[in-house]
């Protein structure tokens, strides 16, 4: 893994940039996550980044990690993907280790599913998605409403409907977590579909990191869930 850069984190003028002193001088970083992140990104917080190694892009730095009572939380939402993919490959997820061909990405009507593996039997879907939030040592999705979220679980239901194993995987990213909820006071609408879509038979896999300045290691042990308001 890239070396680190740490900084403090003052503010967050958008979804998309954070400002950060670095060694005394402030600099506008890349936030590769668009959720709110607000119990994270607090002002004065420690934060580490990776440097960018593209002369033409217009921040130096991405943020990776935000230091949280304690441990190293992954703000980087699309390293889940990548994380879960390998952990399958390396047969690190019991649930799935059964198939023999593994893809990234598969097109779907409108929508791209994060994972899709076969075997002679079944094909199986997988959409991915990372979790930073966690209140007390409940981990909870989302942090901000998201219509695209909903968006894939109705295409999970749709491929279980048609015969095909579906599954919808919360990567927590704050080691901290025990558990999984879906978060019904900031978005109603995904926690109820996902309660349809686990009723329809789309399983749920819940699995987080333990997180080091020098690797991402997903824990082989999945973890409970409740899907209750």
């Amino acid at each position: 893994m890239e070396k680190h850069i740490k900084g403090i984190f003052l503010n967050r003028p958008n979804r998309f940039i954070a400002e950060v002193e670095i060694n005394g001088e402030i600099e506008e970083v890349h936030v590769p996550n668009t959720g709110r992140c607000k119990e994270l990104l607090i002002h004065g917080v420690t934060v580490y980044l990776i440097p960018s190694n593209n002369p033409k892009r217009k921040t130096k730095f991405t943020l990776h990690y935000v230091l949280n009572r304690g441990e190293l939380v992954s703000i980087y939402s699309q390293e889940a993907n990548k994380i879960v993919f390998d952990a399958i490959s390396d047969g690190k997820i019991k649930e799935l280790s059964e198939y023999n061909y593994l893809k990234r990405e598969k097109q779907v009507d409108n929508s791209r599913i994060d994972i899709y593996l076969s075997n002679d039997e079944e094909e199986c879907f997988v959409e991915v998605k990372g979790v930073t939030l966690v209140n007390g040592d409940v981990a909870m999705f989302p942090d901000a409403p998201t219509e695209r979220g909903s968006k894939h679980l109705n295409e999970l239901i749709k491929l279980k409907k048609e015969g095909k194993r579906a599954i919808v995987f919360f990567l927590v990213q704050h080691p901290i977590a025990k558990s999984f909820k879906p978060n019904w006071e900031n978005d109603p609408v995904f926690s109820k579909t996902l309660n349809d879509a686990y009723d329809t038979g789309v399983e749920i896999l819940v699995y987080k990191c333990k997180n080091s300045l020098e690797k991402i290691e997903l824990i082989p042990k999945s973890l409970d869930f409740d899907l209750g308001e």
